[in-house]
């Protein structure tokens, strides 16, 4: 004779079988949710390790650049500052020396008032009252002349016993002299000159051997 199972206890398994299933379905839907974060944060990870790199990379790349801006700039401004130096250093020579040409031209005239004044005799001056005139004229317009030239920059080069410099004399000729050292000058022939530390006409020379 079979056992009858009653409705209430059946309907009690079922519920139980359910609520097992409903459990074991939960767990692996659970199993497979956490897979797919795990899964989606390493592809985060990935992904955000890789634009990290890339940045990094551009970073680096930027650096390089404003280094290579900034070496450029550096050397413009200090091409520019040469340049300006170089032209106002132009600008004050020719300023300065823009009369150097004018200034040669005269020294001619300079050498003739000097020749006519050591030419004439100091004998002759006390006995001759207007050659003694023309002779103090001479020597004014000599220190007229020498005065202005003064004032311009342009000095007198004699370099009477003083050591020969190829930079301000020109040795024209060589004197026996045991009394001073070799190669000082001990003969003027002609005076030079320079024009603020530049010489712009050697004086001539004779110098001791």
């Amino acid at each position: 004779m079979s056992t009858l199972v009653k409705p209430s206890r059946l309907i009690s398994c079922l519920s139980s079988i359910s609520k097992r299933s409903l459990a074991l379905t939960q767990r692996t839907f659970s199993s497979e949710t956490a897979e797919n974060k795990e899964q989606e944060l390493t592809e985060n990870e990935k992904k955000l390790t890789k634009d990290l790199e890339t940045s990094v990379k551009e970073i680096e790349d930027l650096k390089t650049k404003n280094n290579e801006l900034l070496d450029k700039y550096k050397r413009s401004l200090a091409d520019s500052e040469n340049l300006r130096t170089r032209l106002t250093k132009q600008i004050d020579d020719a300023k300065v020396f823009g009369i150097q040409s004018f200034c040669k031209d005269l020294l001619e005239v300079a050498d003739i008032l000097g020749h006519a004044t050591d030419a004439v005799p100091q004998e002759q001056l006390d006995s001759n009252p207007q050659l003694k005139n023309l002779f103090e004229g001479l020597q004014m317009t000599k220190a007229c002349l020498t005065q202005t030239f003064k004032r311009h920059g342009l000095e007198q080069v004699n370099p009477i016993n003083e050591k020969f410099n190829p930079n301000f004399h020109e040795a024209v000729f060589q004197v026996e002299n045991d009394k001073v050292e070799a190669n000082t000058v001990v003969v003027v022939s002609k005076l030079g000159y320079k024009l603020k530390e530049r010489c712009i006409r050697p004086a001539c020379v004779g110098v001791s051997k």
